[in-house]
C-alpha cells in the first residue's frame, strides 16, 4: 500500500484527516466528538487503536474537540508545537506526560516509511502550522486555516501528488452575508481564511506535473457552497492554463462523511 489518505471531516464544524502507508497512520487534528470520530473511522474501515499518533494544526476548537478524549482512550501519542501546547492548556483536559510530544515548525519526524515535514501558516492562533506527508516520491500535502498562501509556504508544499487545501468562502457571498463587520474582516485578514479564488491562484502556482488530486477543504457552511467552490477553483485555473478533469481533478470534502481512501 502506497502513500493514502481520507478527509474524515472538513468545515467550520469540525475537521480531521487521516493519512497512511502500510507501515504508519496519522490522523490530522480531531476536531469532532469521540463518538463521531469512531464512526468515521468506521466509513473508512480503520481503527482508532492502530494510529500511530496524532498531529495537531492548531488550538481552535473545530480541530480539538475531540484531542483529548481520543488520547486518553487509545492512549495515542499527541504531537504538536510549544506555542500550541500552552494554548490547549485546559482545552483538552489532562494528556499524560509520556503521551505529549514536541514538533516544532519546519521540522520534519520520521514515522517508519512515513515522513512528515510542518511549515507555519498565517492564521490567527498561537502558532498554527501544517504538514507534508512523504512516502518515497510521493507527496500529500494539507493546508487549510491560513489567510494567505507565502512563497514559504509555496516552496515547501510544490508539486505534491495530492492536496487537501482550503477554499473557504466566496468573498460576494461573505461580503453579503449576516456575519459582524468584525467577523468578516478577521475572515478577510492575512490571518483569516483564503477564499476560493485566492486558494485556485495559490493551487497555481504550487501544482506540478505529479499533482493530480485537489480536495477543496474547510468550506464556509454560511458563506460558501460546495459547486460555487468547485466552479470558482476551475475557472481561475482555466485562467492559468489548467484543465480541471484533465490535468487535474478536484474533489469535495464534506463536515459530516469522509472520502473515499485515495491512494497517490
Amino acid at each position: 500500500m502506497s502513500l493514502h489518505f481520507s478527509v474524515l471531516a472538513s468545515g467550520s464544524t469540525g475537521n480531521a484527516i487521516y493519512v497512511a502507508t502500510d507501515q504508519h497512520s496519522l490522523l490530522i487534528d480531531a476536531g469532532l466528538s469521540g463518538k463521531k470520530m469512531q464512526e468515521l473511522f468506521d466509513k473508512i474501515g480503520k481503527k482508532m487503536e492502530d494510529l500511530s499518533g496524532i498531529l495537531v494544526t492548531h488550538e481552535h476548537s473545530d480541530h480539538i474537540k475531540g484531542l483529548g478524549v481520543l488520547a486518553r482512550k487509545y492512549k495515542l501519542p499527541i504531537y504538536a508545537n510549544e506555542k500550541t501546547w500552552q494554548a490547549m492548556d485546559g482545552l483538552v483536559g489532562l494528556i499524560p506526560t509520556e503521551q505529549k510530544f514536541t514538533f516544532e515548525i519546519e521540522q520534519i519526524k520520521t514515522f517508519g516509511n512515513l515522513d512528515v515535514q510542518s511549515f507555519g501558516v498565517s492564521h490567527d492562533a498561537a502558532e498554527p502550522m501544517f504538514y507534508s506527508f512523504h512516502n518515497g516520491e510521493k507527496k500529500v500535502v494539507v493546508i487549510t486555516d491560513t489567510g494567505y498562501v507565502s512563497d514559504r509556504m509555496k516552496g515547501i508544499i510544490s508539486n505534491a501528488d495530492a492536496y487537501v487545501f482550503e477554499s473557504n468562502h466566496d468573498v460576494q457571498m461573505l461580503q453579503m452575508g449576516h456575519y459582524p463587520w468584525s467577523i468578516k474582516r478577521r475572515i478577510l485578514s492575512d490571518v483569516g481564511h483564503v477564499s476560493n479564488e485566492d486558494a485556485a491562484l495559490a493551487m497555481a502556482d504550487v501544482m506540478g506535473d505529479k499533482t493530480k488530486r485537489i480536495y477543496l477543504a474547510h468550506l464556509s457552511q454560511d458563506n460558501n457552497m460546495k459547486d460555487l467552490a468547485r466552479m470558482s477553483v476551475e475557472q481561475t485555473l482555466t485562467t492559468k492554463d489548467i484543465v480541471v478533469g484533465e490535468q487535474v481533478d478536484l474533489y469535495d470534502t464534506d463536515p459530516k462523511e469522509p472520502t473515499a481512501l485515495a491512494f497517490v
